[in-house]
């Protein structure tokens, strides 16, 4: 019998979902997007992990944030970076594939896969640029369902995101109330505060700003890089907590230096790695649209209650708010089930300690993992 060498080959390990190939849904028909606008036809890039049981009732849905993907968990052939949430998700991991069919598809509006705004528009023959519909969180939730229909997945047992990707799972409790089993929201918020939409405005004048914006017409080998990799820095701050800042840097510095320009601080080096990489994997357009969809998320609504927007909920739900997550804030979290319970539905609040802010749901803990068996159980 030969020993797996697990260190070397991670995709081997018996917790790993191991080699995953993405797949991809066309569909042929228009969909229409909230704004009025429509687009012919568009694609959905998803991965799945596990095996669909014989009634499909095991099935679970992954939304992501808005730096993330359709990758969550395994590693694509080649690569030795697993999926951004390979803790989470395999066998005998808090989301277990030897018991759930998981699913996780590219946001609408994206660029790793699916129909977004770097796509070809095939009435013009060049990419949709700043021509792409104007996406709502709505609009996102509008594809997945699509996609689950050509799946042919009409229970979900659980709907789970964190960040953007919790603002997806509500949207899903409420437009298909009756096809959700549990929700399982993470770091998440039913409106976007005042200070987020101005981080992201900030974000959104870097892109603009740079000298190859071009209005959005950019060359994609040549586009707004050093606008969107300060737009990264900035946002991957907010993700950030000072505590957690302060006990992996300090203030270590990289070197001694009397040029303005040159990194310093371990901490510019990190943020400025962060940028570069962002850069080489995400577009600018698409970042601008999904800031805008995280921006206008609203739940409250004109009368300023969560309780409409609720009122027809019957899943089961549960929110985890984070002590350290300054971005959106343990009390957004909990002000979300403080209106189920009022409505009396079934849901539940935790709040974790954690100095890592807003990217504590990422994260490892073993408390956090508990939690998440224990409900999906």
């Amino acid at each position: 019998m030969s020993i797996i060498q697990t260190d070397k080959e991670p995709w081997k390990a018996p917790d790993n979902v191991g080699h995953v190939i993405p797949c991809d849904y066309e569909h042929k028909k228009p969909l229409k997007f909230d704004n009025g606008q429509a687009i012919q036809e568009f694609n959905i890039r998803y991965e799945t992990y596990g095996k669909l049981n014989k009634d499909h009732s095991n099935a679970i849905l992954i939304c992501h944030a808005l730096s993330g993907d359709h990758h969550c968990a395994g590693y694509h052939e080649g690569e030795t970076k697993p999926g951004w949430w390979d803790n989470m998700i395999g066998p005998g991991k808090p989301i277990d594939t030897s018991r759930f069919y998981v699913i996780c598809p590219n946001c609408l509006g994206g660029c790793q896969g699916t129909t977004g705004p770097s796509s070809i528009n095939p009435q013009t023959g060049k990419p949709y640029n700043q021509d792409f519909p104007r996406v709502t969180i709505g609009d996102m939730v509008r594809a997945q369902k699509i996609l689950l229909d050509h799946l042919g997945i009409t229970h979900i047992h659980a709907a789970v995101g964190g960040s953007m990707g919790g603002m997806q799972v509500m949207q899903w409790m409420i437009d298909y109330t009756e096809m959700v089993g549990r929700v399982l929201i993470l770091a998440s918020t039913a409106r976007q505060s005042t200070q987020s939409i101005a981080f992201n405005e900030v974000g959104r004048s870097a892109i603009h700003q740079d000298p190859n914006w071009n209005k959005g017409d950019y060359d994609p080998d040549k586009g707004p890089d050093t606008g969107l990799a300060i737009a990264r820095m900035m946002a991957h701050i907010t993700y950030l907590s000072n505590r957690g800042l302060e006990s992996k840097f300090g203030r270590d510095r990289k070197q001694k230096t009397q040029n303005l320009t040159d990194v310093e601080f371990e901490v510019e080096s990190y943020l400025r790695h962060q940028g570069q990489t962002f850069v080489n994997r995400f577009d600018a357009n698409t970042y601008l649209l999904f800031t805008k969809a995280l921006d206008t998320f609203d739940l409250y609504g004109q009368k300023d209650d969560l309780r409409h927007a609720f009122q027809n909920v019957t899943a089961r739900i549960l929110a985890i708010g984070f002590i350290s997550d300054w971005l959106f804030p343990p009390e957004e979290n909990r002000e979300i089930i403080q209106s189920l319970l009022k409505l009396g539905k079934n849901a539940s609040y935790a709040e974790l300690e954690s100095e890592l802010g807003h990217d504590s749901f990422l994260l490892e803990t073993k408390e956090y993992f508990d939690l998440v068996r224990a409900f999906l159980d």
